[in-house]
């Protein structure tokens, strides 16, 4: 039994490292099979069939429902089965796309608020809000716009300016 005891804990050291040491594994073996283990051999998957093997075995042998032979054969299939998740898992992780991060460019068509008066000549200052987020830009419009207003941005002509025009509302 201590064997298999001696296979869990070394699957949860192997996993611990692998919070560290991630990615390493699978680039030394980079291109092993023309890239038919790809995945397959990350510590993590690797750390998750140790383990589970070697619980899985001193169970099965602590309970004497098997001999080392039938506690081997239990463990290497609940291995392979937490490998397989653990593959399944990592890859699900990595698939996971967030939104869009947004740009400036994503302020055409925002409202927001004069907080510095635009002359008809200069820039003035605005307050919009882009993600959530509050963004001070510095402003040029047609006509002069008090502060106060409520603008709409019809242009992005930089990431630091836009072009507005007052709203009815």
């Amino acid at each position: 039994m201590a064997w298999f005891l001696g296979l869990g804990i070394t699957g949860v050291v192997l996993l611990a490292l692998s919070l560290v040491f991630d990615g390493v594994l699978e680039g030394v073996l980079d291109g092993a099979l023309d890239g038919v283990l790809d995945g397959w051999l990350s510590l993590p998957v690797i750390a998750g069939f140790v383990a589970m093997t070697g619980f899985t075995g001193a169970i099965v042998l602590g309970t004497g429902v098997a001999g080392a032979a039938g506690a081997s054969a239990a463990g290497v299939v609940a291995g392979a089965g937490a490998g397989w998740a653990t593959y399944r898992f990592s890859r699900a992780l990595m698939r996971d796309q967030t939104a869009v991060t947004p740009t400036v460019d994503h302020l055409l068509g925002t409202s927001g608020k004069v907080i510095t008066a635009i002359p008809a000549d200069g820039y003035g200052e605005v307050l919009l809000h882009l993600g959530g987020q509050p963004l001070k830009r510095a402003a040029r419009s047609a006509e002069p716009v008090p502060r106060g207003t409520r603008i709409w941005v019809e242009a992005v002509p930089t990431s630091t300016s836009v072009i507005v025009r007052p709203t009815d509302a």
